[in-house]
C-alpha cells in the first residue's frame, strides 16, 4: 500500500511509503497523502473482529493501511497506547442513549479528548517510520491547535528519542482547562506557544513554514526535518478509522444490530479529519449509510454540503465548542480529492488560498451528498441540548458533544431515519466545565477551575484524574506571540539563526 498526493505531483508512478508519507506527513506539492487503494473489510472480518479487544481490532485495521510495519510492531504499539492506565474506562467505548442513539466515547485517554485515540499511538508509528526510512535527523513536531490536539500532542511526544515538538494554540481560542493542560506540560523535548489571532491564523502559519524551502534547508543543515501531528499526517488520521469499524463491531456484539446491517454516523466537525475516518471507513465496506457532519455557529461546512460552494469569508464565532471554530477545514482536500481528482482539488485549494472560497460542480457535489449530510447547531442549541440530555438521560455530555447530538436529533426527525446513530463523543465535559455547568444551572464562576468541583457535585459525577488538580502543576509556557512570528519562534527554539 504505497501513498500519493491529493494535488497530483506524487502518483502511482512516484508513490511513497507509509513510513515515508508518516514520517513527512505533508507531500512536497503542498498536498495531502491518501491510500493509492482503499483496502476492504468483509462482513466475514468483522465478525473476527467482534470476538477482539481493541488493540487488536486496531492492529488488524491499521495493518490494512500501514503494510511496511511489521503487525506484530503495529499489535504491540496498540497494546501500549489503548492499555487500561492510559485509557480508564476503556478505548471508544460505546454507551447507549436510546434505542437509535450510541455515543462513542473518544475522551477516555490521558488528555480526556478524542485526539488521544490517534496520538497515543501515533508516536509509535513515527518512531518505526524514523528507523524503517534510516533517518538520521531529528524530527521536529510542528503543531498548531484549537485546543485538544495541542495537549494530545504534547503528551504523545513528550521525551520520545530523536523528536522535539512545537504547539501553537490561539491565545484567546481554548478554554481555561486547555490551555493549563498545554501551559503545565511536563517534558524536556516539548514547547508551547500562544499566538494572537483564531486557530485559522496558527494553522495558515504552519503551512507557511512546511512550504518555506530555504527554511527546510536550515532546519536540514542543522539536523532536523519538519513534520506534523495534525490530521494532514496520515498516520494522525489512520487510527481514527479504527474506532469507527470497533463501533460497529459492539453494535453487533451487543445484539443491537446484525452484522450487515446499515448505521449512521455523526460527528461534530471543525476540520473534518475525524468525519472523513468515518468516511474511509465506509469505503472500506463498513456499512454506514449517512455521515451527518455536525457544526456549530461556524457552520462553513454545513453551508458547502448543502451548496457546494466553500467560502470562508465570513465571521468568525468564539463558541463554547471551541475545537470546531474552524473556518478552513484542511482534510476536506482528501474528501474532494476522492471525489474529483487531484486536477480540480489542486485548483480548488489555489482558489482558497488566493480568494478564500470555490465551488465544486454539480457531479461532484452529488457524489458527496450520497454520503453526507450537514447540519449545524448555534449556541443556545449546544445549552439546551446539554441540559435535555442530562434531564432526560441522566447523562452528561461536553460543548462539541452536544452540538452533534442536536443535529443527530435533527436529521432524525427530519428524515426518520431510524437506523442506529452512532455519535462521536469527543471531549469529556470536564474539559468545558464552566459551560456544561452555565448549561446545568446558569451558574457561570469567576474561576473556571472552580466550575469543575461544583459540575461534579451537582452531577455526582467524578472528575477525570488528568484534569484534577490542574491549578497546582507548575506553568512552564506562557508566551504569547503575534500571528507574522511563529517562524521566528521556531527558529529560536531550534536555535537556527
Amino acid at each position: 500500500m504505497n501513498y500519493i498526493s491529493t494535488r497530483g505531483k506524487i502518483t502511482s508512478e512516484n508513490s511513497v511509503s507509509s513510513m515515508y508519507a508518516i514520517k513527512t506527513g505533508l507531500a512536497c506539492d503542498g498536498g495531502l497523502f491518501v491510500p493509492e487503494q482503499i483496502p476492504q473489510i468483509s462482513a466475514e472480518d468483522i465478525e473476527k473482529l467482534c470476538s477482539l479487544d481493541y488493540p487488536h481490532r486496531a492492529a488488524d485495521v491499521l495493518s490494512r493501511f500501514l503494510t511496511d510495519y511489521d503487525y506484530n510492531y503495529l499489535l504491540e504499539s496498540a497494546a501500549k497506547a489503548y492499555g487500561d492506565d492510559r485509557f480508564v474506562g476503556g478505548a471508544a467505548p460505546l454507551y447507549k442513549l436510546d434505542e437509535t442513539r450510541n455515543v462513542l466515547e473518544l475522551w477516555h485517554g490521558p488528555t480526556c479528548a478524542f485526539k488521544d485515540m490517534a496520538l497515543q499511538i501515533m508516536p509509535r508509528l513515527l518512531t518505526g517510520a524514523l528507523k524503517g526510512t534510516g533517518e538520521k535527523r531529528t524530527a521536529f513536531i510542528l503543531v498548531a491547535t484549537s485546543g485538544d490536539t495541542g495537549k494530545a500532542a504534547l503528551e504523545g511526544y513528550k521525551d520520545i528519542d530523536g523528536i522535539k515538538i512545537t504547539v501553537f494554540y490561539p491565545v484567546e481560542g481554548v478554554s481555561r482547562v486547555q490551555k493549563l493542560q498545554m501551559a503545565t506540560q511536563t517534558g524536556n523535548n516539548v514547547n508551547v506557544c500562544a499566538i494572537e489571532g483564531n486557530f485559522d491564523d496558527a494553522q495558515n502559519g504552519v503551512k507557511k513554514i512546511f512550504s518555506d524551502t530555504a527554511f527546510a534547508e536550515k532546519l536540514d543543515e542543522n539536523g532536523y526535518f519538519l513534520s506534523s501531528a495534525n490530521s494532514i499526517n496520515w498516520g494522525r488520521l489512520a487510527p481514527q478509522i479504527v474506532y469507527y469499524i470497533s463501533a460497529y463491531c459492539d453494535l453487533v456484539k451487543s445484539g443491537a444490530i446484525n452484522n450487515g446491517d446499515y448505521i449512521n454516523v455523526t460527528v461534530p466537525t471543525g476540520n473534518f479529519g475525524n468525519i472523513l475516518a468515518a468516511y474511509y471507513a465506509k469505503l472500506m465496506g463498513l456499512k454506514i449509510n449517512k455521515l451527518v457532519c455536525a457544526s456549530n455557529s461556524n457552520n462553513v461546512l454545513t453551508d458547502f454540503l448543502r451548496s457546494g460552494t466553500y467560502d470562508r469569508n465570513r465571521k468568525f464565532y468564539t463558541t463554547m465548542s471551541p475545537s470546531m471554530d474552524i473556518l478552513i477545514s484542511s482534510n476536506l482536500e482528501r474528501l474532494l480529492y476522492l471525489m474529483c481528482g487531484a486536477k480540480e482539488t489542486a485548483g480548488y485549494m489555489k482558489s482558497l488560498a488566493e480568494s478564500g472560497k470555490y465551488t465544486v460542480g454539480a457531479e461532484c457535489l452529488a457524489k458527496i451528498r450520497e454520503s453526507f449530510e450537514g447540519y449545524y447547531c448555534d449556541e443556545a442549541g449546544t445549552a439546551e441540548t446539554i441540559k435535555k440530555t442530562f434531564d432526560e438521560k441522566n447523562y452528561l455530555i461536553d460543548t462539541h458533544t452536544a452540538v452533534a447530538v442536536k443535529c443527530a436529533d435533527d436529521y432524525i426527525s427530519e428524515t426518520g431515519d431510524a437506523k442506529k446513530m452512532v455519535i462521536a463523543s469527543t471531549a469529556s465535559p470536564y474539559k468545558f466545565a464552566v459551560d456544561v455547568l452555565d448549561a446545568l444551572t446558569g451558574e457561570r464562576d469567576a474561576e473556571p477551575l472552580e466550575s469543575l468541583a461544583k459540575l461534579s457535585k451537582i452531577t455526582n459525577t467524578t472528575i477525570p484524574a488528568p484534569l484534577s488538580g490542574l491549578d497546582k502543576r507548575e506553568v512552564r509556557f506562557n508566551k504569547t506571540i503575534s500571528k507574522d512570528d511563529m517562524l521566528s519562534e521556531v527558529a529560536g527554539e531550534l536555535q537556527i539563526k
